[in-house]
């Protein structure tokens, strides 16, 4: 079976107070925090030699940024070609 999804690229959340979220995290569990959360550094297991990135992100409880969807979440997946399977998907979506 061909791989498509092949990683996660950022976890983002909604939160009353963004700022006060990435203290707690930076404080308690040692994330290192910027403007936007923080990025976590890593190896595909695919090819060892690349660096792959996961964006985690608290953001304002109002932000649009998930527009259309109405969710408190939201997870980017890194994907292996995103036309043809969003294009495969389409083509099973009836059965949901």
């Amino acid at each position: 079976m061909k791989k498509r999804v092949t990683g996660v690229g950022g976890i983002f959340f909604k939160v009353k107070d963004p700022a006060k979220t990435k203290d707690w995290y930076r404080k308690h569990l040692g994330l290192h925090t910027d403007d936007y959360g923080t990025t976590f550094e890593y190896r595909s297991s695919d090819n060892p030699e690349k660096k792959e990135f996961l964006q985690w992100s608290p953001m304002k409880d109002d932000t649009t940024y998930f527009k259309p969807s109405e969710k408190d979440f939201m997870i980017n997946y890194c994907v292996e070609n995103l036309e043809e399977l969003v294009e495969e998907l389409k083509k099973k979506a009836s059965l949901f």
